[in-house]
This record gives structure tokens, C-alpha cells and sequence, in this order.
């Protein structure tokens, strides 16, 4: 599929509530010249639960007619119910994107025995390489090493983002399932370590502000060179945290929005960052050259 920095990407929007395409353009381009090694669209940064189905569709076709093959497109495709999963993975298919990401159901909080057979279910009915995205802070259900090392057999589930920090799950999903299971970071304040210890790469929020650095320093992580991965990483790493500052993608937008990419526009019931925290976050960028 991938190594190294994927951009989970802001979806641009307009004030009348439609998707700025000419400032999709403008992120694609910078994205491809910056080095970003891959594209995840409609993931959480993008928006994608806000997204209506019509539109989600075009726009998906729009990202990969553009990126024309030189960058690997994974599209967001879930939802928390088995069936409907199946059917807007069917359809996401038909788009022409590299992969599937697919978070854990929401809501639901189903047991790792119901995670197993939602997520086996879902791989007998999808040929494309399916990435399981677990992200607790965001489903309510937390998907265990064990149950990742029991999907991991089965064909086309070809990977994991984790975005539970904790680095000694990255080491025994390795462990277990060996070099050819891929594995990215979620939690862009510890990809570095998260890599270190046997990730493949991370797909990240801060790439949409600072793609060269997350490109580099995933490069360095790949290449060996930990001096040079550790110094762009403690550079990033006030960035990473203020992207925390309000729910994601909230400050993110505003800050790819400041460096003049987009529109400052987002979906309700998210809502703009607020006063205060914009200038913690311009404060960061300028520290971190990135304004």
C-alpha cells in the first residue's frame, strides 16, 4: 500500500455549504509536490460523516481523477452498522481508490468478538486492501491487539492505524504478524516512537500543515537516520499538540485556512476555532516556521 506520511485531509468547503473543488486542487497539488507518500480522504479530518452520500461520491472520484495514479488514494468507508458498511464499501470500490479505511463501529461499543465478525464479514464481501483504523477517543471501542492479530489473516485486511498511544501495542501486533502486516500511526505526538518500533508510517493531521517535515522525518524513520527523524519530530511536536487544542478538524482547518489553502468553513455541528485558541495555534506555526 504505503510507507511513510499519508495526509489524512481536510475537506475544503465553501460558506453556502458546498466543496470548494478549486481549493481541493490547491491541496492536492501542494500535497504532490511536497513529497506526501499517500491520500486519505472523507477519514475523520476530512469530515467524512458529514458528508452526504452524493456528494461523497464525487468528491472521491474528483481526488483520484486528479491525483491520476501518482499518489495512493484510501477512502474513509465506514459506518456502525455490518451491512451498511458492506454497501458503502461496494460502492466506494467503484471509485477507483487504492484502499479502504475503516474505523470500528461507533456508538454501538460492540464486544472484540463482534468487532472480529463485523470486520471478517466485511473482508468476504470487499477485493480492495482494507486498513482497520482504531480510534477509541472517537467510537467509544477500543479493538485489542488480540483481535487485530485475528484479522490480520484475513485477506484483504492489510494493515492497521492505531490511535491508542500506548507503543508496546505496536511492538506485539508486529510480533505476531510479521513484517508484511502494515502498520500506521494514528497519534501524530508519538509517531516517531510509534515507527521506531515497527511502524510502517503514520497517516496524520499535521501533514496538511507541514507535509515535507512529516514526509522527512518519515523518511529518516525508514532510512535509519533517527538523529535527523528525532530532530524534525521535536520540532512538530507543539504543532501536533495544538491540533488537539479543539476537536479535530477544527484547528487544522484553521490553520491550513491561515496559511491560505482554504476557507475557514466546516460542517455543523463542529464550528470555527475559537479566538483564544487561534492565537495558541498561529503562535506554534510561527515557532515552527510554518506561518
Amino acid at each position: 500500500m504505503f510507507t511513510g506520511s499519508c495526509v489524512a485531509l481536510v475537506t475544503p468547503m465553501l460558506d453556502d455549504d458546498h466543496i470548494d473543488y478549486q481549493a481541493v486542487e490547491r491541496l492536492l497539488e501542494w500535497h504532490l509536490a511536497a513529497g506526501t507518500d499517500a491520500i486519505v480522504a472523507l477519514g475523520s479530518t476530512g469530515e467524512g460523516a458529514a458528508v452526504l452520500d452524493a456528494e461523497r461520491d464525487l468528491y472521491l472520484r474528483f481526488v483520484v481523477d486528479f491525483i491520476d495514479g501518482r499518489l495512493p488514494v484510501i477512502a474513509g468507508a465506514a459506518t456502525n452498522i455490518t451491512k451498511s458498511t458492506i454497501e458503502l464499501a461496494h460502492r466506494t470500490c467503484d471509485l477507483g481508490v487504492s484502499g479502504l479505511l475503516m474505523a470500528t463501529p461507533y456508538y454501538n461499543r460492540p464486544t472484540q468478538e463482534g468487532l472480529y465478525q463485523h470486520f471478517s464479514r466485511v473482508a468476504e464481501q470487499v477485493t480492495l486492501p482494507i486498513i482497520l483504523y482504531n480510534v477509541p477517543g472517537r467510537t467509544g471501542c477500543d479493538m485489542l491487539p488480540e483481535t487485530v492479530i485475528r484479522l490480520a489473516k484475513i485477506a484483504p485486511i492489510i494493515g492497521l492505524k492505531e490511535a491508542v498511544p500506548q507503543i508496546s501495542r505496536v511492538s506485539e501486533i508486529r510480533a505476531a504478524c510479521g513484517e508484511q502486516f502494515l502498520l500506521y500511526s494514528g497519534d501524530d505526538p508519538t509517531c516517531l516512537d510509534f515507527m521506531l518500533a515497527g511502524g510502517n508510517g503514520v497517516i496524520s493531521i499535521s501533514a496538511n500543515i507541514a507535509p515535507e517535515q512529516m514526509h522527512a522525518m518519515c523518511e529518516a524513520v525508514l532510512k535509519g537516520n533517527h538523529d535527523l527523524a528525532c530532530h524534525i519530530q521535536q520540532q512538530l511536536t507543539p504543532v501536533h499538540h495544538a491540533m488537539g487544542i479543539e476537536s479535530n478538524p477544527i484547528p487544522v482547518k484553521w490553520a491550513v485556512a491561515r496559511k491560505g489553502y482554504i476557507e475557514n468553513v466546516l460542517r455543523l455541528p463542529l464550528t470555527p476555532l475559537s479566538t483564544a485558541a487561534q492565537v495558541n495555534v498561529e503562535q506554534v506555526l510561527k515557532q515552527a516556521g510554518l506561518l
